[in-house]
């Protein structure tokens, strides 16, 4: 795929949920100062897309915060939706061209549920926390994708799961049937800071090649936390993953992040 509309792609980005990713350059009617920027097409086409497009649109419409990503514009072209949004160049925590150091991945985190507090705050829950959406800025990071973003309104009921990837952030009471809440985002937030700080998920290696194997240890195995992280990190991670009525919100967790990365 070379475009969608005005938008020149440079190159894809990636898949995330229900849909794809592409870096491209900006239109010049488009008032931002970005050389470039992200381009998000929605898969698929017809009602089912146009319903999943205009949610994610509306989670990034009722939410204003610095640690989420920005939204630009969106369209349509033969049936297919996309939209655009900011570029940050330092890339996922998942995969940056250098390594972050433990205080800068701790920040990144820290502005990730900072961002997961400001959604809360306006009933709505990512769903999705991984290393994965959680972008690396020069002080700290940003929280991107929400293609999985579940308003928390009586009656209402959104579908959809992320990819075998974001299996291990997942609150497993999720994968099991509970309904999704801030705590549930909270335990995702929790996973992705072992990850970031260890190298490492909370269930070790897992078969990957083998969706069904994947899931199966992951039902079949509780949380382990590394060896190695220091005390504060371990508790900290512990109360996330624990008991959904003891977790912290995002916003406490934020604060006690950004102390541990000072």
């Amino acid at each position: 795929m070379d475009g969608i509309a005005d938008y020149e792609f440079v190159r894809p980005l990636g898949a995330g949920n229900h849909g794809e990713f592409f870096l491209a350059r900006r239109p010049q009617r488009l008032p931002v100062p970005d050389e470039h920027v992200v381009v998000k097409v929605v898969g698929g086409t017809g009602d089912e897309a146009f319903r999943r497009a205009t949610r994610e649109l509306k989670a990034f419409a009722r939410v204003r915060s610095p640690f989420l990503v920005t939204l630009y514009d969106a369209g349509q072209q033969d049936g297919v939706f996309y939209y655009s949004m900011e570029y940050v160049p330092g890339g996922p925590l998942s995969g940056p061209a250098e390594k972050p150091s433990r205080e800068h991945a701790l920040r990144a985190v820290a502005c990730a549920a900072r961002a997961a507090q400001a959604l809360h705050e306006e009933g709505i829950v990512h769903r999705d926390i991984t290393p994965g959406n959680v972008l690396l800025t020069s002080d700290g990071g940003k929280l991107a994708d929400l293609g999985l973003s579940q308003v928390l309104t009586p009656g209402a009921t959104i579908t959809g799961m992320g990819g075998l990837g974001s299996v291990e952030f997942t609150d497993p009471g999720i994968l099991q049937g509970d309904k999704p809440s801030p705590a549930g985002d909270v335990w995702s937030l929790g996973a992705t800071v072992h990850w970031a700080v260890t190298g490492h998920g909370l269930y070790g290696d897992l078969p990957t090649h083998d969706p069904l194997l994947t899931l199966r240890k992951i039902y079949s195995t509780p949380p382990s936390l590394s060896a190695g992280l220091d005390t504060g990190l371990r508790d900290l991670i512990t109360t996330c993953i624990g008991p959904a009525a003891k977790r912290p919100t995002a916003h406490t967790l934020a604060d006690q992040l950004y102390r541990l990365a000072a």
